[in-house]
């Protein structure tokens, strides 16, 4: 038997094979692109143990006299200070200046080898930003950080602790402003 191709016999093939044949996919649709998520920021390392065996914060101090009255500056070289003690002589008050800005009802705790005290805490507005209390310079803290043995620490609501080095810098700045 031989087969003949007859011109209908051609078209319902082709009109069979097309219909087997599938339709281009639609493309995918396009991603959305990710909203972000408000994240808080992580909470800074704290030092492990006991605030006497922490490791001194990295830092060397400098002291410096300007029209306000003197201040001594905490931290590493050719950076901003990690902390600071400031004498306002036309105030008679002394004001301790840490990096970092805080939330409301912060506080700042300073530690030294004879006691520790709790004082308010807030922005000093400035930039770079610095969270700051203010003390008067007959504070009994002050002859603690003073006579502390080696050490002292400040811990500040959300802010990482410092172990700073007693150098004799920071007890010049108290006794510029009790003279």
């Amino acid at each position: 038997m031989r087969i003949t191709y007859t011109p209908l016999f051609v078209s319902v093939a082709l009109l069979a094979l097309s219909a087997c044949s599938t339709a281009p996919p639609e493309p995918a649709p396009a991603p959305q692109p990710a909203k972000p998520i408000a994240t808080p920021a992580p909470a800074p390392m704290q030092p492990k143990g006991e605030w006497i065996d922490w490791p001194i914060t990295p830092g060397a101090w400098a002291y410096r006299k300007d029209g306000r009255g003197s201040l001594a500056l905490f931290g590493e070289a050719d950076r901003d200070a990690i902390f600071i003690i400031r004498c306002d002589h036309s105030r008679r008050q002394l004001f301790l200046s840490r990096a970092g800005s805080v939330g409301q009802n912060a506080k700042m705790v300073l530690r030294a080898s004879a006691g520790m005290a709790s004082y308010p805490a807030a922005n000093s507005g400035g930039t770079p930003a610095y969270t700051a209390i203010s003390v008067s310079p007959g504070d009994i803290m002050m002859d603690r950080i003073a006579y502390s043995r080696g050490r002292f620490a400040v811990e500040t609501s959300g802010l990482e602790s410092l172990a700073i080095p007693a150098w004799p810098e920071f007890s010049r700045v108290v006794e510029d402003c009790r003279n």
